[in-house]
């Protein structure tokens, strides 16, 4: 009997010492998940430029030539910033396309909630419509909510989503990419014309103007789209431009220091 006694207290000592290694592993893997830097902590970022030094930088929420016509609160110097993960993707995806004689060109990186919530207020006011003939002609305003093209949390407050394009170091000019950044509408949508996944034109178009793009111009847009997967990055079925780092290292958190050199 005292020897039955002699056992399951050794199984329960047991038992109890790896229910609280479980339990510590549990907690220690969670931690690791969790976002645990502030949300107005800039210290896993660094400016694109300093990483990818051939990046070419036309900040548009900085100027006044963007959807909604003015400077994009948050925006206090015409730079762009990433998590280090995703720059040091960006990077290597710059070095890519250089061997192939082009450059990066970047309208947009981090934005912080605060630019977020200035889209908000200009998307509430109805009667602000000073750059629809240039971003949005074929739509009212008051469905860019309903379509998505405005939302009240942005990936790229997040710190690891890019807009760019392709600058042509031949011709010194952007890539005829058929379409502008910040369009919006079906054209900007990376099926527009083509297949996406297999990179072939199909001349099929779904534009509500009969708006069209060339092969040439798809394939434009292949070769940024391409590149980007190949190294990490992931696509948005809504712009030919932006995409995210996969493995995002903040996929919770929503930054909101401001767009300045750090």
């Amino acid at each position: 009997m005292l020897r039955i006694k002699n056992l399951l207290l050794a199984f329960w000592v047991m038992s109890s010492v790896i229910f609280a290694a479980c339990t510590q592993q549990t907690e220690a893997g969670n931690a690791t998940v969790k976002d645990t830097v502030a949300p107005d902590d800039p210290s896993d970022f660094v400016v694109i430029t300093e990483v990818v030094p051939d990046a070419i930088l036309e900040i548009r929420y900085y100027s006044t030539f963007n959807f909604i016509g003015t400077r994009v609160e948050g925006y206090l110097e015409p730079t762009a910033l990433l998590t280090r993960q995703a720059a040091d993707s960006l990077r290597v995806v710059s070095d890519e396309l250089k061997a192939q004689g082009y450059r990066l060109k970047i309208y947009d990186a981090y934005r912080p909630q605060t630019a977020v919530d200035h889209f908000l207020r200009w998307g509430a006011d109805l009667k602000d419509t000073l750059m629809k003939p240039y971003f949005y002609p074929d739509l009212v305003k008051d469905i860019l909510f309903d379509r998505g093209y405005i939302a009240r949390r942005s990936g790229h407050s997040r710190g690891s989503t890019i807009d760019l394009t392709l600058f042509d170091m031949s011709t010194k000019k952007e890539l005829d990419m058929g379409g502008t950044f910040d369009w919006f509408g079906p054209e900007s949508h990376p099926d527009f014309g083509g297949d996406p996944n297999t990179g072939v034109f199909t001349g099929k178009f779904n534009s509500p103007s009969g708006r069209t793009i060339t092969a040439e111009q798809f394939e434009h847009r292949m070769i940024l789209r391409r590149a980007m997967l190949r190294h990490g990055f992931k696509p948005y079925d809504e712009e030919w431009w932006h995409f995210t780092l996969r493995n995002e290292p903040y996929p919770n958190t929503y930054f909101t220091f401001p767009v300045k050199q750090l």
